[in-house]
Formats: structure tokens, C-alpha cells, sequence
């Protein structure tokens, strides 16, 4: 028998349970049924004409060549004005990495922070591949709370309660997928002391930095105290409705990226130049497609929470941020697994179940923003009537 390295062992079939219900959904789908699909977040309006301009520009000029490890000097440039001025620091191409979307910093970075025998600490909820991040580098994750009481933010004390002496890392979301949470700058404040008292790194994923619908954006980058332990992660892929350019990058301290450097020259030797050139015009500019996207995501949070908190048992708050919104259907009596699958096979909607982002979701719904307006409003009217049907029959 062949033999296999042990990361495919500990990746093996990881996530192919979290997406039973959007699988089902398409193969329904396939088969010619008409399904009201809300389970996948992505931007529901094109790539704005502008900068595929730029990138038809660059490579009708050439711009299709090999790439710089680091990143091209044209993008690092626009990343170093961006990080600059949000951090009042001189942030310059030494601390920076680009990378083909947040999905690959993050897998990046945690390769170079962790390993077998270290414990990386995230939030639950999580976003659904942050435990192939984990697994990938041999390291254990490890869960801290993220309450309903507490709107789903991260609490310095419940963080302190599951450090340990082989805790590394801090995988920190804000604003936060799946829940919409947005961290304060006084909140950050305090989970920073943490990991300064206890060592840590702290990994910020920051792709939905532009998506806040009301309020201030806060990162613990930003903060001078928590500068030579931060490594944030971002992308284009949602501020400007870009996410199959797959163009992102971390921001560090200088010496982590000349270890990390080697290990990403290994994989990707950099990539596309008129990608980058794309991604330097957008972070030069500010992203109309960004404010549109909030606006609607805001409006549509909103129609859906008029639509089902407070129905049939539902609970269903208006986020903070993102492109998602929850619903809590636990007065239903079912999982959120149950629930959903239920929902599809009943009355072809496709919401994600709760259960897939994390124990702390269970008995939950995650909805889509980026669909229009008559398919929420028939989905919400789908969701009510199961659940108003799961109540009858509890209290028959």
C-alpha cells in the first residue's frame, strides 16, 4: 500500500458534512427543481468595469509575466498608503505579503506561527474553513464562546479561561462571519492585554473591513502595543466584489515575513501582475461597489428581520456587518440541520445550518444577503411556515 503524508489524513472529508444542504440543494437544482438558493456569500453585483479595465490594460501591455515573491512594487506600494494612514505607523514592503486571496494568507501564515502540538484559539461561530487553517498546520484548535448574550463578540475573560501553556495563536474575525459581530476598539483593548500577557499572536482576518453597516471598523494592527504580534489578513475579494481574482495579503512584522517569504515562494513564486496592478487601482480608489453592496445588504437584513423575528418562535436580529444574517429557529424544537434540510426538501429554500460555523450556532439559520428581493421575501415566507408547522405539532 501506498503510503500519505498525515495532512491528508487530518484533512480528510473536513467541510463535506458542513455543505450536506447547499450540496443537496444543487443536485435538486439539477434535476430541474426551482430552488431559492441562500446559502453561499458572495458579492451579487459584477466586478466593477473600471478595474477589469486596468487588468485588460496590463495584460495587453505584458503584464502576464512571473511575479515578484513579495508582491509587485506597484501593489505593496498601495497596500503600504492604505496601512499607513489606518495605522498612523510607517507600514512599508517589508511588511508585506501578497497572496491569491485571504483564504491563502490565512493557510500561509498559520503555517508559519504553528504546528503539531500548538493550539490555535478561534471564536465559535466560525467561518467554515478556518478548521482546515487549523488542522492543515498539525495544530489544535480551540474554542472560546462567542455568546448571544454578548451579541457574539469575543470576551477577554471567556479568551483567558481556555489559554494554556501550548496556546500560540489567536484567529481573530471581526467584523465576523457567520454572526455580523463587530469588535470595539475598547474590546480589542482588552483581548490584546490577553494575548500580550500570555504570548500570543493574534491573526486578524479583516475581509469585511468595508462592510460595516453602522459604526467603526477597529483592528488590533492598529494599535501600537499589539503591533509586534499582529499578522492581518485581507483581500479585494469582497470590498470590491472581486472574488475570482482571488488577490489578498497579510500585514506583519517585518521579520515574520522574511521566515515567511521561502515558505510562500515555494508554493506560489507570486502572482499575477495585472491582478496586482487591478488590486493597486482599487485600493487607490474607494470602492463604490463596497458602499453599494453595504446599502443593500443593510436594506435586505433588515426586510428579513421585519419578516421573521418574532414569528413562529423565530429570532432574527439585524447584523452588524457582512452579508449574512442569522436565524435562531431553536423554539422549533429541531437542529439547524434538521431544520434546513427539512426546509429544502419541504419548501426548496437552501439556508446554511448553523451547526456548520460551530457548536455555539446549533439551532441556528445562516442567510445569504445577496439575493433580490422577491426571493427573500418568498424564503422568509417559506421559513415561517415551517416553523409555524414544527409549532403546531409540539403543542398537539
Amino acid at each position: 500500500m501506498m503510503r500519505y503524508a498525515s495532512v491528508t489524513d487530518r484533512l480528510a472529508g473536513l467541510g463535506s458534512d458542513k455543505w450536506a444542504v447547499h450540496f443537496r440543494a444543487r443536485q435538486m437544482k439539477q434535476a430541474g427543481h426551482e430552488i431559492i438558493e441562500l446559502t453561499i456569500g458572495e458579492p451579487d453585483i459584477p466586478t466593477p468595469t473600471d478595474m477589469i479595465d486596468v487588468a485588460e490594460r496590463a495584460m495587453r501591455a505584458g503584464r502576464t509575466g512571473y511575479s515578484s515573491g513579495r508582491g509587485e512594487p506597484a501593489l505593496l506600494a498601495a497596500l503600504s498608503a492604505k496601512y499607513t494612514a489606518r495605522t498612523g505607523r510607517q507600514i512599508g514592503p517589508e511588511n508585506i505579503m501578497c497572496f491569491s486571496g485571504t483564504q491563502t494568507a490565512l493557510s500561509m501564515v498559520m503555517m508559519g506561527l504553528a504546528e503539531e502540538g500548538d493550539e490555535i484559539i478561534t471564536g465559535d461561530p466560525l467561518y467554515a474553513t478556518y478548521d482546515g487553517v487549523v488542522r492543515a498546520t498539525g495544530a489544535t484548535r480551540v474554542s472560546v464562546p462567542l455568546r448571544p448574550e454578548k451579541g457574539f463578540r469575543m470576551q477577554a475573560a471567556d479568551l483567558e479561561r481556555v489559554i494554556t501553556p501550548r496556546s500560540r495563536v489567536l484567529l481573530l474575525n471581526s467584523p465576523h462571519n457567520p454572526t455580523g459581530a463587530v469588535l470595539s476598539a475598547a474590546e480589542i483593548a482588552e483581548i490584546g492585554e490577553v494575548c500580550i500577557r500570555h504570548n500570543l499572536w493574534i491573526v486578524s482576518d479583516e475581509v469585511y473591513e468595508l462592510m460595516i453597516y453602522n459604526g467603526t471598523f477597529a483592528s488590533p494592527l492598529d494599535r501600537a502595543e499589539l503591533a509586534d504580534r499582529t499578522i492581518a489578513v485581507a483581500s479585494i475579494s469582497k470590498s470590491h466584489a472581486a472574488p475570482g481574482f482571488r488577490s489578498g495579503w497579510c500585514i506583519a512584522p517585518k521579520e515574520f515575513t522574511e521566515r515567511l517569504l521561502p515558505l510562500s515562494e515555494s508554493m506560489l513564486f507570486g502572482g499575477q501582475p495585472f491582478i496586482a496592478d487591478m488590486t493597486a487601482y482599487a485600493l487607490s480608489h474607494p470602492s463604490t461597489a463596497a458602499a453599494t453592496m453595504r446599502d443593500s445588504f443593510l436594506r435586505r437584513a433588515q426586510r428579513i428581520s421585519e419578516r421573521l423575528d418574532g414569528k413562529a418562535g423565530i429570532v432574527a436580529k439585524i447584523p452588524q456587518a457582512g452579508m449574512f444574517i442569522l436565524a435562531d429557529i431553536r423554539a422549533t424544537g429541531l437542529s439547524g440541520q434538521d431544520f434546513a434540510m427539512r426546509l429544502l426538501e419541504e419548501e426548496l429554500v437552501a439556508v446554511m445550518p448553523g451547526e456548520s460555523f460551530g457548536d455555539n450556532l446549533a439551532g441556528y439559520l445562516r442567510l445569504s444577503l445577496s439575493i433580490a428581493d422577491d426571493k427573500i421575501d418568498a424564503a422568509c415566507a417559506s421559513i415561517v411556515r415551517l416553523a409555524s408547522r414544527l409549532q403546531q405539532r409540539k403543542s398537539a
